[in-house]
């Protein structure tokens, strides 16, 4: 009788009288698994007993919980992301559209004297005037010219025109200056806020590649465990 009651063992689980080879103790429970157990059964301690079909439930339960982990911890990574992009306004913006609302109307005249006076057109124009005002005093009006050679008025008019289209142009040439030195600064943040985008993704990737191998090795310890009880169990009837 003493003998068969030492064959046999009662799990703290099902209170079960089973054979004793068909239990585990606690102790020879991996962490995490014991730590669902006793979250089920307060009362399962160190010294407990339970069989191997309980304990399988219960690996199963711990496998489960790590997968499920891993989707919900590959959906935050995903979710920290979106939100830090859209937490911050967004600063990729068009730099030319938004100057340009705000352009008084002397700054877009010297634009447009600027853009006219730097072209083919403006070229062809001016030196078409100069051949008009020359043949006209030379040969049109000869006897009578309002502006006979060297030109004198021509002159005059020239050096005006060279007076007032400078500092026109040099408007229009500090505003775009301006305007780079904004698209600079627009280009640094952007490329700023890009490496540090990169940098905190691969540090959150690198936290997730960590972590999942140690999950995996979890479950390659377990899958281990497994196998391991399977022989147990093919020994007594070998």
């Amino acid at each position: 009788m003493s003998k068969s009651n030492h064959r046999f063992a009662v799990s703290a689980l099902s209170k079960k009288h089973l054979p004793r080879h068909l239990l585990i103790p606690a102790s020879n429970i991996r962490p995490g698994v014991l730590a669902l157990i006793k979250a089920d059964h307060p009362d399962f301690d160190d010294n407990s007993l339970l069989s191997f079909d309980e304990l399988n439930v219960y690996r199963k339960k711990y496998l489960e919980k790590i997968l499920v982990h891993e989707v919900g911890e590959l959906s935050q990574l995903e979710q920290d992301v979106i939100e830090s992009i859209n937490s911050n306004e967004l600063l990729s913006t068009n730099i030319d559209f938004t100057q340009e609302e705000n352009l008084t109307l002397g700054n877009r005249v010297a634009d447009k004297i600027a853009s006219f006076g730097g072209s083919w057109t403006f070229i062809l124009l001016f030196f078409s005037f100069l051949l008009l005002w020359m043949a006209v005093n030379v040969y049109l009006l000869a006897s009578k010219a309002f502006d006979p050679f060297p030109f004198i008025l021509l002159n005059l008019i020239l050096s005006c025109l060279a007076a007032i289209q400078a500092p026109i142009i040099m408007m229009s040439q500090n505003r775009k200056e301006a305007k780079d030195r904004q698209r600079s600064e627009y280009d640094y943040k952007v490329n700023l806020k890009a490496e540090l985008e990169i940098r905190l993704l691969h540090e959150k990737i690198d936290h997730l590649i960590v972590h999942q191998n140690q999950r995996l090795i979890e479950i390659q310890e377990i899958q281990v465990d497994l196998l391991e009880d399977i022989m147990m169990r093919m020994k007594p009837k070998l």
